[in-house]
């Protein structure tokens, strides 16, 4: 389901949405920047307290990043419009996890 739709559902098919979601640890000790699109030349539109959760509702490639789960050009979309690098998540994998964006 996609971030518009999540936003569009209402009432009980709501909150079954939200009880699917899966949500993801960001890397200990981190503030993550969460950008516009899937890249680091995106503007930043807020920054990931540490301890923060995320959900994943897609992954796109966009720019190659080195952070604390390695390197990956992987970028997790987690809400509408917001962009983190996937070398941030812990997704518990190098690979996709989520279907494609777009």
């Amino acid at each position: 389901m996609s971030v518009d739709r999540v936003e569009e559902a209402g009432g009980a098919e709501a909150e079954a949405v939200a009880a699917a979601v899966h949500t993801y640890a960001i890397a200990p000790g981190i503030s993550v920047n969460v950008r516009s699109g899937p890249g680091t030349s995106y503007t930043i539109v807020r920054v990931l307290p540490e301890g923060s959760r995320v959900p994943i509702y897609c992954q796109t490639p966009g720019t190659t990043v080195s952070g604390y789960y390695g390197t990956t050009n992987i970028w997790d979309n987690i809400s509408n419009g917001e962009y983190i690098s996937d070398a941030y998540v812990n997704t518990g994998s190098d690979g996709y996890v989520a279907s494609r964006c777009g």
